[in-house]
């Protein structure tokens, strides 16, 4: 079985998450959702945006401050910079709620289902034999990511993934579930429906990720 892309446009869904039914003998062994704070921060990073604007509007403060200069002349130094900030947060915050409500994926007992899109609706069937390997990274709160490697010549474009697409891997994407709760039992999960999918065993090493070494990343290797 081929990686599915049914790129269509859902009025509609016959089965929440899913463009089709499934059949008698597939059943749903997990679904779930980005987390809005997790997304937001890990995906779209807002919280270095945030840091970035703050020290931007304290370099364009400091020339009152040190002048000693009143209130009004601080007001007067930030008035272009504080209306700017409060837009392009709260648009990266909508961009990150909406991405989160529309977002859905689903793993059944033969496959991964990924329903993408704010305004364009698509869904990709991942069958679970053609996954090869599972990165778990840990997020603060027990949310995190689990990017799936694929085996075959099938690839899906990085920009009808994003967000959930391992950063930086544009010539070989890989399909990320990101910012999903309680991901350490969704591994488990993961890896027990490609057990029992497969036949094969699957082994789970912790590993450090070479961007973030301080990160927690469990690699499961399903081959």
């Amino acid at each position: 079985m081929a990686i599915e892309n049914l790129g269509h446009e859902y009025e509609f869904e016959p089965q929440f998450g899913l463009p089709e039914r499934l059949p008698s003998d597939e059943f749903i062994v997990w679904q779930g959702s980005p987390d809005v704070l997790a997304l937001a921060a890990s995906a779209f990073h807002i919280k270095k945006l945030a840091m970035y604007f703050i020290l931007l509007m304290g370099a364009c403060a400091w020339p009152a401050l040190e002048s000693g200069a009143g209130a009004m002349a601080v007001l007067q130094g930030v008035k272009w910079i504080a209306p700017i900030t409060l837009i392009c947060l709260a648009s990266v915050w909508m961009l990150a709620y909406m991405t989160a409500r529309t977002t859905v994926y689903t793993l059944t007992n033969k496959r991964v289902v990924m329903r993408l899109g704010i305004v364009l609706t698509v869904s990709f069937n991942l069958p679970l034999k053609q996954i090869a390997s599972a990165d778990v990274r840990l997020l603060d709160g027990g949310w995190g990511d689990i990017t799936l490697s694929l085996e075959g010549s099938d690839r899906i474009a990085w920009v009808h993934l994003w967000p959930s697409v391992r950063p930086w891997r544009i010539n070989k994407p890989e399909p990320t579930l990101r910012a999903i709760p309680d991901v350490q039992a969704v591994s488990v999960k993961l890896r027990d429906a490609w057990t029992q999918a497969t036949g094969r065993a699957a082994n789970a090493t912790p590993t450090l990720h070479p961007s973030n070494p301080q990160a927690d990343h469990l690699q499961v290797s399903l081959t």
